[in-house]
């Protein structure tokens, strides 16, 4: 499970780009979420364009209104399930997502403007369906590769395990 959330000025993003990225962007993850490109994957992601005024953004304290054309300012917030995302996985992500922006945006290089943030969702704490969800239950579906659903599963017991220890001055709280 991710959701993409690409926040922009309104008219910035045309129908063509908005579904070049719907495809683009589901695709920026999985490949470093499940450890292979894997299309039963895409089902698990959505992708959210919300468009804002000019007059509902600002970057260095001035409004895109007041700013002009000169800003080419987006956010990408990419929100995650818990699973083993060291940093140089996120950063792979974060690379991947901003590149097919530019590219879907005609654009050799991302705009310094543009800001992705990457949230993992603490185990147990994402829902569908009428109830918590977790990632370990997905591990089962031959999505992820071995190697893969064994590093989630350590990555998640290891915080499981930090969570709880016993500290010098007594039991760790949660």
């Amino acid at each position: 499970m991710t959701v993409i959330t690409a926040n922009a000025p309104k008219g910035r993003l045309g129908l063509e780009q908005r579904r070049t990225l719907a495809e683009t962007l589901t695709d920026a993850v999985p490949v470093p979420e499940v450890g292979r490109f894997a299309p039963a994957a895409r089902p698990g992601f959505q992708v959210h364009f919300v468009e804002r005024e000019p007059d509902m953004m600002a970057i260095g304290g001035r409004l895109l209104a007041d700013a002009g054309q000169d800003l080419d300012v987006m956010v990408i917030d990419v929100a995650v399930m818990d699973g083993d995302w060291p940093r140089e996985v996120r950063a792979e992500v974060i690379e991947r997502v901003l590149s097919a922006l530019a590219e879907a945006c005609g654009l050799p290089q991302p705009s310094p403007a543009w800001w992705a943030n990457f949230r993992v969702i603490e185990e147990g704490s994402w829902g569908s369906g009428g109830g918590a969800l977790s990632i370990l239950s997905l591990l089962a579906g031959g999505v992820f590769t071995e190697e893969k659903a064994k590093a989630i599963r350590a990555a998640i017991e290891d915080r499981e395990r930090a969570r709880f220890a016993v500290r010098p001055d007594g039991p760790a709280q949660r």
